[in-house]
Parts: C-alpha cells; structure tokens; sequence
C-alpha cells in the first residue's frame, strides 16, 4: 500500500495541520466543562496525574494505532480495514470495525449537532442583551424554554449542520484544511482572552487554581481511576473512525509518535486552561462549579449578565464554545463521506449533503427527545432517543472500536509493517506494542464494563 493511494484521498499540506485537525477533534463540548468538573471533583492535581498516566497507557497507544491504520490503508475508514485485513491475511470481519466507527461518528454528529445549537443559541441570545441582568432562575426558565420549543432546537440544529456541511463539502484542502488553521488558532486565542478576563475581572483566580491543581489524595477513590481512563479515551476521539480518516491524509515524512503526543498535550492543556478561566468565574458567582451542562448554559450566562463587560465575554465564550463544537463536528461526518466519494465516486458536495441531511433527520428525534416526545410512551427501554444514542455509542460502540483497533494494530497486522509505519527505535517500538496489545485493551475492557454495569445497574 504505497503512496500511489495517497493522491485518491489527498494528503494534508503538513504534520502540523493533521495536529490542528486530529485536535480540533479532540477538543470539544466536553473539554470546556467535563474535564475541568472532573478534574476539581476528583480531586484537583491528584486527579490530573492519573488522567495523564491514563493518556499515556490507553489514549496515546490507541490513538497511534488508529493513526497507524489510517495512514497506511491511505483510504476511507471502511475501505482500509477490509484492505487492511486482507493484506494481514485476517478475516473479513475486521472490515466491520470500519463500519462500526463510521457509524458512530454519524450517530454521534445527530445529537451533538442539537446541543451544539444550544451554544449558537446562546450566542445569539447573548449578543442581544436578552441575558444580561437576569437571575439564575431566570436564565434556567430562558434554557428550559430553548429545549422545550421543538421550532427554535430545530433552527439552530439546522444552522449548525449547514455551517458543518460547508466545511466538509469544500474538501480536504479548502474545507477540512482551511477551517482547522483558522478555527484552531482563533479557539486558543479566545480562549487566552478568557482567561485574562477571569483573572483582571473575578478576584477568585487563586480559588479556581487552587479547585483544579490542590493535590487532594483522599479523593482518588477507584471510581476517580475509572473516570480519568474513560476520559483518557473518549476525549482523544477515539474508535469513531475519525483519527483513521485523518490519519490517512498524513504525509509519510510524519512522525506518528511525536504527532500523537502533541495532539494529546494540546487537548488537556486546552481543557486546563478552560478551567481556570471558567471556574474562578463561577465561583466569583457564588455559584456550583458541578453543574455539568447547567454550568455553560445557566451558571455562566448568569455571571456574564451581571460582570463588567459580560455581554462581549459573554458572546466571545459561546463562540469558542462553538467553535469547539464545529471542530469536532466535521471530523464526524469526514469518515462517512470519504467513503461515498470512494465507493460510488460521488462528488463530495453529493456526499456531503446526503449524509449531512441524514444526520439532521436522525437527530431530530434528539430534538423531540426534549419536548414532543419526553414522555414515557416515544421511550424505549427508559431512555429518550438523545438517551439511547447516548448510550449506545459512549458505552458500546466506541469502546468496542477502541479495542478492536489496538487488537488488530498490536496482534494482527504485520509487525514489520507496523515497525515501518511507526518508525520509533526498537525499545520505543516495543514499549509502544506491549501498550498496544496488553495495557490498553484491558484498560478499555474495564472502562466498557464498568461503563455498562452502571448504567444498566
């Protein structure tokens, strides 16, 4: 599988912009408020350096190896693990890891799409002034109001889903590759403006350094472990084809291990550095850092309404929000539409609206979830449609993607191959493959079981 098949797909135009992208899908709706929430609940800076073992033992390997299998199948997702398969004489059934993962980046898009919306909502909102000065029962009666009107979730879904399919239908080089280098950049800055804001407008920096980084041993209980693995392989996006349909854009001069590494720094520092321009805010607010969606969507916009230049903050914080939605959001439709134009020789602006249609139809039974059909009756087996694909793709589908692509990188393909593809020194080859075969798999076994039993128990 030479570099003939590179032309097919393209390639990025650096090893720098497969970091932007591979980040920028990392790097969303959860690094904003989940990890800095965990990182305070589980114990501040005790938690971060188990998270930060937890990386290197399940998330780097993993995502090296989905870089891997990307890059040297230099096709879509689908299309590299039956070739992939075949060429490591394995069975045909590896070709269905492809399809599961493409699968849940689709399914994952249609309700990430509906709670990315609620960010362009407030965006707006913001912007108008109709937040500023509100309480925060106020702000939650203006939040419940967005969810409970199917007509406004169904606009900005639909907005957020046209702004993805832009993105994606202009190609690796005008959409995936341009919107990285602009999208990234301007989500840092933002992101750096935000914490210079927390820190010259709230008098509570110390407080928020202190939630996130004070070393607190006593809170390192087995179920802190257990989140920071699950948190070590969800964040870097992992099992959903993503990283392989990036990783087969990735020039050949690349370093697999160094690119990997990078892309994994980036993605915790930008959830740190969110956390100390978000918490010392919240807790200024005499508010609940533990909020979970409440925190973007009730705390903060209540502090922004009441802070010296809030409404402008306010509007800047919904945008990186955003911003970090779509960055995501387009490395979830890629897989699919990569497919389509290589399978059926599609232009990617038929593929793209194809897919991209399908997904805004699946999601509005997200949309429902929250009005129309919340009653016990549109449920099936307790859980609303949002909950159900929820929980099929975090608790079975990604895991099992994850474990089946460190399976097939560390057991199945040729070592040799791997050997090549990775281009580390021996010892550092082999420390990557005993990770890969052996750490890695069991850690997301235990994250899948442990996923599954506590949410059927």
């Amino acid at each position: 599988m030479g570099d003939q098949k590179t032309a097919a797909l393209g390639t990025w135009a650096n090893r720098w912009t497969f970091i932007l992208a591979a980040a920028g899908s990392a790097i969303g709706l959860g690094n904003i408020w989940k990890f800095p929430f965990i990182t305070g609940e589980y114990g501040g800076g005790a938690f971060v350096l188990v998270y930060l073992v937890c990386i290197a033992l399940v998330g780097i390997p993993i995502m090296m190896a989905e870089t891997v299998l990307g890059r040297h199948g230099r096709h879509s997702p689908i299309v590299t693990m039956r070739e992939l398969a075949r060429e490591s004489d394995a069975g045909r059934g590896w070709s269905l890891v492809g399809w599961m993962g493409v699968l849940a980046g689709f399914l994952i898009l249609s309700f990430y799409s509906v709670i990315a919306g609620w960010a362009l909502a407030f965006t707006w909102d913001m912007g108008s002034g109709d937040l500023m000065g509100l309480t925060g029962e106020q702000v939650g009666a203006h939040f419940d109001a967005l969810v409970a009107n199917p007509m406004q979730l169904t606009f900005w879904h639909t907005i957020f889903m046209v702004l993805t399919a832009l993105v994606i239908a202009r190609g690796i080089h005008k959409g995936l590759e341009n919107s990285v280098r602009v999208i990234m950049p301007l989500l840092f800055v933002l992101l750096i403006v935000l914490l210079g804001y927390s820190i010259v407008e709230t008098d509570q920096f110390g407080r928020g350094f202190s939630f996130l980084f004070s070393f607190d041993f006593s809170k390192l209980t087995w179920e802190a472990v257990l989140a920071a693995m699950g948190h070590a392989f969800f964040t870097l996006s992992l099992g959903m084809g993503a990283i392989m349909a990036y990783g087969a854009y990735m020039p050949k001069s690349a370093s697999i291990g160094s690119t990997v590494i990078t892309v994994a720094v980036l993605d915790t520092v930008v959830a740190l550095v969110a956390g100390l321009a978000i918490f010392p805010i919240v807790f200024a607010n005499g508010m609940e850092p533990g909020a979970g969606p409440g925190l973007l969507f009730v705390s903060l916009p209540t502090a922004f309404g009441h802070m010296p230049g809030g409404q402008v903050f306010g509007v800047l914080f919904f945008v990186l929000v955003s911003l970090a939605a779509l960055s995501s959001s387009i490395s979830l439709i890629e897989p699919a539409v990569a497919w389509a134009t290589e399978r059926f020789s599609m232009s990617r602006l038929v593929a793209t609206s194809l897919f991209s249609a399908l997904v805004w139809l699946i999601g509005m039974g997200t949309v429902f979830s929250f009005n129309l059909w919340s009653g016990e009756e549109y449920q099936l087996f307790g859980m609303t449609v949002f909950e159900l694909l929820d929980f099929v793709t975090a608790n079975i589908m990604l895991p099992l993607g994850g474990l089946l692509i460190a399976i097939f990188a560390g057991w199945v393909m040729k070592r040799s191959v791997v050997y090549k593809e990775l281009n580390l020194s021996l010892g550092r080859f082999n420390l990557w493959r005993a990770l890969c075969r052996v750490i890695a798999p069991v850690c997301v076994f235990v994250i899948f079981v442990a996923n599954l039993y506590k949410a059927i128990a």
